[in-house]
């Protein structure tokens, strides 16, 4: 007798197509708790997936999570009768957008093993897979309803009670509950708001968790141009300065969470200019009594001066008690002309129309929030010069509110030698040639978990110059060496699509290809992080070593180093 059950009931899953019209008879709620390693884990959300006259709508349950706004309602509805399924979303400002698609074949399944029993219902296991990854569904007939906790996964005329992926996640029903029909209304509404594709419907659910912040749009960086900038600091304005060279804007940044990630993003392309340029993006610290902004705006002798053993003046470019320099969000390099050179030089190469430069912020975050000054550098010469955007992006990492209190930061910035005002005549960083370069700061009480990020590369363009000999940077603190590194690229022939005006020599490689210190045309140099033990609250000096190579006739080379202290106030 038992044999003959068994065989009825695999008659009853021997095709996976079943008839559309054969709807199930009865209404119910099924819940699904998450499977992990062999158990049910409850205390993890739960699915619930009611069904109802041919149609089942799942969402998850939230019940009693203090959620952030930005959490859209989402719901899934599964028309049994047309085999399609509806996807909603509805977001903060109250828009609802949803997407369809027919039910995946799932003809591939085959059945595997006797059937078992979940909540006393008799399933078979079927087998299969999914982008390369090992699905097992448990499958029954014998409830009345239809249901899926998993979207791919619809089967007409049958309730999947078990999801597992690739042995080792899935979904579990823990709980069945049938309705009587009369009280249970339509599932899905006659409006589901506007209709978007599936990419787009996804772009959106990911996108709500995204705060987009466009600080410049293809807004230029050359030189020559007349100036004329807004009175006093209006925000949302792009400011030019330096002749042109460096652009400047005060925007309101988004409060958010601690743990949210962020990224600097730029697109640059070549508007005239044929050459591999230093370009910086960078914050301007405002809370002391002189700021980057009082050089920016009077010129460089506003600017605190630093003076070198062999006396020379280099302006604002270490902290002092009335100023802080230039906080750098992201270096980068131009690379040889991309976009107005492409047409100019045909080498068998399809060269990119721009660069994209992205970067990971969220250490900075601290002072990435409310209102400050945003500025991109690119040294040049030309009229032309480059178009440059910039956005700063805040992915949102928690859908709860935290109920924990926000922590406390220190960001100091100690120096910067990048000389963003070159055009208009700020100091390159050469006082490495007999010199260290030394700075005092403080550390305020209860500093802890203290990180250095430091970045750093060598100028110099010819054969003997350091952009193209290793050097190596030591960093001391309070004389005691915490930090030694040699930056050095090797994968610059990476960027070949981006250099369409580099030189290309007799032994068939071009000038973008060669590695240099710590630079590529056309990338991002990268920052260096490293944990300094055991620094003490009070007065300390942090100092720079770089072995800067010997001047060659009107040729000199020079070095490019931001530092900045990241730490926790306890």
């Amino acid at each position: 007798m038992y044999r003959i059950g068994i065989l009825i009931l695999l008659l009853g899953f021997s095709k996976l197509g079943f008839a559309m019209d054969n709807k199930a008879e009865k209404s119910g709620k099924v819940e699904y708790a998450v499977w992990h390693n062999g158990k049910v884990d409850a205390e993890r959300d739960k699915l619930i997936v009611e069904y109802n006259n041919g149609i089942a709508k799942s969402w998850t349950d939230r019940t009693g999570k203090n959620l952030i706004p930005e959490v859209p309602e989402q719901y899934n509805f599964f028309d049994y009768s047309n085999g399609k399924i509806y996807r909603q979303a509805i977001f903060m400002d109250g828009a609802a957008y949803f997407t369809q698609m027919d039910f995946q074949n799932l003809d591939d399944f085959k059945p595997e093993g006797e059937p078992i029993e979940i909540l006393g219902y008799n399933c078979q296991k079927y087998t299969g897979s999914s982008f390369s990854n090992k699905i097992e569904l448990w499958i029954t007939t014998e409830t009345g309803l239809q249901g899926t906790p998993i979207l791919s996964f619809p089967y007409p005329n049958a309730l999947v009670l078990k999801y597992v992926r690739n042995e080792n996640y899935g979904w579990e029903a823990t709980n069945i509950e049938f309705y009587k029909k009369k009280n249970i209304t339509n599932l899905m509404p006659a409006d589901l708001g506007n209709e978007i594709n599936q990419v787009d419907f996804g772009l959106l659910l990911a996108n709500a968790f995204v705060k987009d912040v466009q600080i410049f749009d293809n807004d230029q960086i050359n030189w020559g141009d007349k100036i004329t900038n807004p009175e006093g600091d209006v925000t949302n304005v792009v400011y030019r300065f330096a002749g042109g060279t460096v652009i400047a804007k005060k925007v309101k940044l988004p409060e958010v969470p601690d743990g949210t990630t962020v990224f600097a993003e730029v697109v640059e392309k070549s508007n005239g200019d044929a050459y591999d340029r230093t370009g910086s993006v960078f914050l301007i610290p405002v809370d002391k009594k002189q700021s980057f902004l009082d050089g920016l705006k009077s010129g460089k002798d506003a600017l605190p001066k630093y003076i070198s053993k062999e006396k020379k003046t280099y302006q604002g470019v270490v902290s002092t008690p009335t100023y802080d320099p230039l906080i750098e969000l992201m270096r980068f390099f131009t690379p040889f002309g991309v976009n107005h050179f492409n047409d100019k030089r045909d080498v068998g190469i399809d060269w990119a129309d721009s660069v994209t430069y992205k970067e990971d912020v969220s250490h900075l975050l601290p002072v990435l929030q409310d209102e400050c000054w945003i500025g991109v550098f690119i040294g040049n010469y030309d009229g032309g010069g480059h178009k440059v955007s910039l956005n700063l992006k805040y992915h949102l990492n928690r859908q709860e509110v935290s109920e924990e209190p926000a922590k406390k930061y220190w960001i100091q910035p100690v120096f910067n030698t990048t000389n963003v005002m070159e055009m208009a005549g700020q100091e390159y960083g050469t006082m490495f040639k007999n010199d260290t370069l030394s700075v005092e700061f403080e550390v305020p009480a209860g500093v802890k978990n203290v990180t250095f990020r430091y970045i750093t590369t060598g100028h110099g363009g010819w054969g003997g110059g350091d952009e193209f000999v290793p050097k190596k940077n030591q960093l001391f603190i309070d004389g005691e060496t915490f930090f030694n590194y040699t930056p050095w690229r090797v994968d610059c022939g990476t960027y070949r699509e981006y250099n369409p005006a580099s030189g290309n020599f007799w032994n068939g490689l071009s000038s973008s290809d060669y590695s240099r210190s710590g630079w590529c045309p056309g990338a991002v140099s990268h920052p260096y992080f490293t944990q300094v033990e055991n620094l003490s609250a009070g007065k300390h000096k942090i100092s720079v070593y770089i072995p800067l190579g010997e001047p060659q006739g009107n040729m000199f080379s020079a070095w490019n180093i931001s530092g900045v202290f990241i730490g926790e106030i306890e």
